[in-house]
């Protein structure tokens, strides 16, 4: 009796893991997943280059860069 109990706590468990596995590969949730990492990554990239630029003008002599935010259009 314990035994069957316990199989059956033990797949009731694994179908409710492996739904949520699926479910987390719908494409909604993948393409959502995604854009929101490109997201992160061109932010950081944006943040590097910055930093970048204000390095070598530094070196050179120049004035730096203020911050640059993601304010302008650029009419697309």
């Amino acid at each position: 009796m314990i035994r069957r109990l316990f199989y059956m706590t033990l797949g009731a468990s694994l179908a409710v893991w492996v739904m949520r596995k699926l479910e987390s590969l719908r494409p909604d949730h993948v393409a959502r997943r995604t854009a929101h990492q490109v997201r992160d990554f061109a932010g950081d990239v944006r943040a590097m280059a910055a930093s970048r630029e204000n390095e070598l003008r530094a070196r050179h002599g120049l004035g730096t860069v203020g911050h640059i935010t993601n304010d302008v259009k650029d009419g697309r």
